[in-house]
């Protein structure tokens, strides 16, 4: 299970605070994420991350909705961006919005940052652990969250596909 906190932040502060805590920079990536229109919670999405040379074809279901904190995923490499969302389309789906982002990726033990300044909307911070025991994970999360000085008030809840859709409204 994926559990992640995404949390509102300054891009570079935030950029500082997690060095500061030992992370190390695994990557960045430049991404191109194209959802299509499916009832919530669920989610699909095709991912381009043209600076490593990949794609990815992502299937998600909310398992927390309102929080969005908890997902089953399944991802699959795909070799061709542009022909999946292709064949998404005449297979019937809808495009729903497009995120583009920068993101940089953080390890510290069990725990992954991925710092993203999102085109249009601002800086997010995802702290994820991968773990079935999700109270655990939780508060390895929060553990972390208070060491680089977040809070509940910073939490964002809504999911990048709802706050692109508010924005353009």
């Amino acid at each position: 299970m994926e559990v992640e906190v995404k949390f509102r932040v300054d891009f570079e502060a935030i950029r500082e605070k997690i060095e500061e805590l030992g992370a190390d920079l695994s990557h960045e990536e430049l991404q191109e994420d194209v959802y299509f229109s499916l009832p919530y919670p669920r989610l699909l999405r095709v991912r381009n991350v043209p600076n490593l040379g990949r794609a990815f074809l992502t299937y998600k279901e909310v398992k927390d909705p309102g929080r969005n904190e908890e997902f089953d995923e399944l991802e699959v490499e795909v070799s061709s961006f542009g022909t999946t969302v292709e064949i998404l389309r005449r297979l019937g789906f809808n495009e729903d919005v497009v995120v583009r982002k920068r993101r940089l990726v953080y390890k510290l033990g069990d725990v992954t940052f991925e710092l993203n300044d999102v085109e249009g909307l601002g800086g997010f911070l995802d702290i994820e652990v991968i773990s079935d025991d999700v109270p655990e994970a939780k508060g390895r999360i929060w553990e972390v969250a208070k060491a680089l000085g977040l809070s509940e008030e910073d939490v964002e809840p809504r999911l990048y596909q709802e706050l692109m859709k508010e924005k353009h409204l």
